[in-house]
Formats: C-alpha cells, structure tokens, sequence
C-alpha cells in the first residue's frame, strides 16, 4: 500500500516537472523578438543605462518571455507566450535613437519610453505595428515630421509625443486614426489643423505654432470629443458658433492664440464645464450667451479687448465658480450679486474699466484701468457706458 502510495506521489512529480519544462520550452521568446529587443539596447549609449534601472537587467544569455527571471529582464517588457507585447521603459534617462528593428515586435500592443532623451526622428517602420494600441514618447527630443505613415497604426487608441521637438505640418491621414486620445503639445507643429479621428475624446496640441481658422470639417464628427487643447498657438479669426455646441464638449481651452471675435449660439443639453479663451483679441461685448450653459463651472476671458457692461446674468448663475475677466475694458458697475454674502465666484474683475469694484471683495483686488486709458479705449469721451 506505501509503495503504491510512493508510486503515485512519484509520477504526480515528474507529470507536473515535465508541464513545468514543456510550458519554459514553449515560452522560448521567438528569435525575431530577440533580435530586436538586442538591436533596442544597442541604440542606447551604455553610459547612460544605470546599473538599477531595467534595461541593465536586459541580459541576453536568459530568455527575455521566460517565467523565471531571477536576475535578468526584471522589468521594460512584457510577454504574452513567446512573444514580446510590452516595452514600458523605466524615466532612467536614457540616451539615444529608437531602433526602426521595433517593428519586428509585431505583437505588441503597448509602447511607453516617455521621460527620456532619446532623440532623432521617430522610425517609419514603428507605423507598421499592427497591434499597437497605445504609444507614449512624451518628454523626449525626437525630432522631424510627423509622417503619413502613421495611417497605418490601425488599432492604436492612444497616442502621446508631446514634450519633443517634432516640427512640420500635421499629416492629413490622421483622421483614419481610431484614437481616442491624442496629445501632440509642447513641439514645433505648423499649418492647420487636419481632419481629426472621429473618435476622440480628448484633443491636445498645445504650445505649438499652429495656424488659421478652427475649420468646421476637421471636427465633423466628433460626437464623442470631451476635451479640447489647443492653447498657446497662432490661431486666428472668429470662434464659430457650432465650436462650443459640440455635443460631448466639456472642457476647452484656446487661450494664449490671435482670435478677435467670438460667436456664441444658444446651447443643446450642453456639457460645457471650463472654457478658457483668455488672452486673446477679442473685441465686442461680453457674450450674453455663455451664461445660459446649464453646467458652466469656470470661465475665462481675461485680457482681451471686450467692452460694455457686464451682463447681470453671470452674477445670478449658481453654477458658476470661477469667473475671469480682467484685463478688458468692461465699463459700468459690476453686478451687484458679486459681492453678496452667498456668492461663491472667485476670479477677477481687475484691469478694467468699472466703477465702485469693492476692493474688500477677492474679484476686485486688482485695481482697475485709469480713468485716461478708459477715456482713450472709448474714444475719448469721457465716460464710459454704463
């Protein structure tokens, strides 16, 4: 009876070291993976790898998918079977290029070397990925254009190359894109903006020297567009109407650009929460309109070149939290639910020119404009309208 007790206990060993040994065999990474993770390391100055970092445990004499690491590959990738479907390089500071043998890791799914310095212009072949669907090169120096190959990333959901030195125009085959998320901001972009994916939820492009109108076919059909980013650019014109009716638009921010008009439609079920069209040049009246967003939050129109009184109905909109409007020429008394003991609105009403702003009210610490700027801005009549 021990015997066979022994037997059994014995086979039951050997059954399950010999799935432990045929499962390490089938995880060998492929050799293509390899070949290319080795030519990824290579493009790295050596001196720039520390010894704690993840790619100093890149030691090929093991096998990169291989479940028993010890000393070896202990993190920048990830493996489904034998192949490679991760590269999430650790903010070590790495120096170098992109090895365009990336593209022979045709599984993957995830690319994130962000918080780096790698530099040289991102490789065309990386756009042939079939898989990928989220690419990170944020805060690197990769240079050149953004090419029309990158049409051909046909599952990628989330794109990040801001914080680089990209420059150029962007490619007119972006709208292909099945993105989601796309954040170019913070690099050398030029020209218009393209027809943009259909499927975004949040567009940023901020800090560039990008130009012209906001064309109403770049964002036709984004039904699903929360978040907008485009400030600190060269925009010009008149913000169109439809722009703020986007049905899905929560957040929008065009500050810092060359506008000098605004159209402001009455909204739909918006979902406007935060806009920001400070410093700008704007002229005209403050817009009535804006106040009848039924889940306006925060609002800015600081430093432009708006006049005429302020419209009693900002004051009376409970939702309205913060509130910028200095740097104008907004005449008048400012209303008066402002300053109320129940009012919530901070922000500013300085650099104006408005009568009786209470300076012991946070609104009004910055002092207003001068009587002779005033008097200039409004054609030197001597008084404003009230």
């Amino acid at each position: 009876m021990t015997t066979s007790i022994t037997t059994t206990i014995t086979s039951v060993f050997i059954i399950i070291l010999l799935l432990l040994l045929s499962t390490d065999a089938t995880t060998t990474t492929l050799d293509s993976d390899v070949s290319a993770l080795k030519a990824i390391k290579a493009a790295i100055d050596p001196t720039t790898i520390p010894s704690y970092s993840c790619l100093a445990s890149w030691n090929f004499t093991s096998d990169p998918c291989s479940y028993h690491h010890v000393d070896h590959f202990l993190c920048g990738l990830s493996c489904s079977g034998n192949r490679v479907t991760q590269l999430t390089f650790d903010r070590a500071g790495y120096v170098g290029t992109l090895s365009p043998l990336v593209s022979k890791l045709t599984q993957l799914i995830t690319i994130d070397i962000s918080d780096n310095k790698f530099s040289g212009p991102i490789p065309t072949s990386l756009f042939s990925l079939p898989n990928l669907q989220t690419l990170n090169l944020r805060s690197n120096s990769f240079s050149g254009t953004i090419p029309s190959d990158i049409s051909n990333l046909k599952s990628i959901q989330a794109l990040d190359i801001s914080h680089n030195s990209l420059s150029g125009s962007l490619p007119n085959t972006l709208s292909s894109l099945p993105l989601t998320r796309l954040d170019l901001s913070f690099n050398n972009l030029t020209g218009p903006i393209p027809k943009l994916p259909k499927n975004l939820l949040e567009l940023a492009i901020k800090s560039n020297s990008l130009s012209g109108f906001l064309p109403k076919p770049s964002f036709n059909d984004l039904t699903q567009l929360e978040v907008v980013e485009l400030s600190d650019n060269s925009l010009t014109g008149t913000i169109p109407g439809w722009f703020l009716l986007q049905q899905s638009l929560q957040q929008v921010n065009l500050a810092n650009n060359g506008f000098t008009g605004i159209e402001i439609s009455k909204p739909i079920n918006s979902n406007l929460i935060a806009v920001d069209i400070g410093y700008n040049k704007i002229v005209g009246y403050l817009p009535v309109t804006l106040s009848a967003y039924p889940v306006l939050s925060s609002l800015s129109l600081r430093y432009n070149q708006l006049r005429g009184p302020i419209p009693p109905e900002f004051s009376q909109k409970a939702t309205l939290k913060r509130l910028f409007l200095d740097g104008n020429y907004l005449s008048g008394l400012p209303p008066k639910e402002f300053f109320s003991k129940t009012s919530s609105v901070s922000g500013s009403l300085g650099d104006n020119c408005l009568k009786n702003c209470p300076i012991s009210s946070q609104l009004c610490l910055k002092s207003q404009k001068s009587s002779s700027i005033c008097q200039q801005a409004y054609g030197g009549k001597g008084k404003q309208k009230s």
